[in-house]
């Protein structure tokens, strides 16, 4: 699976993930149709009917509601558009949380102290998915609980998330110039 690049070396592993937990979007847009129904509703009646009346007479509520269908919209957008992109080449591990990250972020393997694939708890160790920090150190996960637990030789910790955890072990190994186990 190597591959070459014009930089930094030769691709070891590359794995993109994305949000595709069917109860996240079941979340989501149960979220946004809710709200829409309401407030389509209150504008259809206001506006076919005439009716002066309704939940969102009121220019604050109506603001309020037109609000939340943005929030709502543009969360789902991101959460479409998300992406957590690992790479682990010769010389460094690069991650990149799309669209959070505007350039990819370059670990050099010499600044990691040890990497170990491991089994964690997300929501009870670092609240949950996304970019997470936490007292345990900073998270980078999509989905799952089995990620590489990176110590960096300055104490500094780094789980990132993987739905192709032994795999992704095996190459940062590589690339240090272990064996098997990193």
């Amino acid at each position: 699976m190597a591959e070459m690049s014009g930089d930094g070396g030769d691709l070891l592993f590359r794995e993109v993930q994305r949000f595709r937990q069917p109860w996240l979007w079941v979340l989501v847009l149960s979220s946004w149709a809710v709200v829409a129904f309401f407030f389509g509703y209150d504008i259809v009646q206001q506006v076919s009917h005439r009716e002066p009346g309704g939940r969102l007479r009121d220019p604050t509520l109506f603001f309020i509601g037109l609000g939340v269908l943005t929030i709502l919209t543009a969360a789902a957008a991101i959460i479409a558009i998300a992406r957590l992109e690992t790479e682990v080449r010769r010389d460094c591990l690069r991650v990149r949380f799309f669209p959070f990250h505007r350039r990819t972020h370059r670990i050099p393997l010499e600044a990691v102290a040890s990497a170990e694939a491991r089994t964690y708890r997300p929501i009870i160790e670092y609240g949950g998915w996304g970019i997470r920090f936490s007292s345990r150190g900073k998270a980078y996960n999509v989905r799952g609980n089995r990620g590489l637990q990176l110590v960096f030789r300055d104490g500094s910790r780094l789980l990132i998330g993987s739905g192709r955890i032994e795999e992704l072990a095996r190459a940062v190994a590589a690339a240090r110039g272990g064996g098997a186990s990193a």
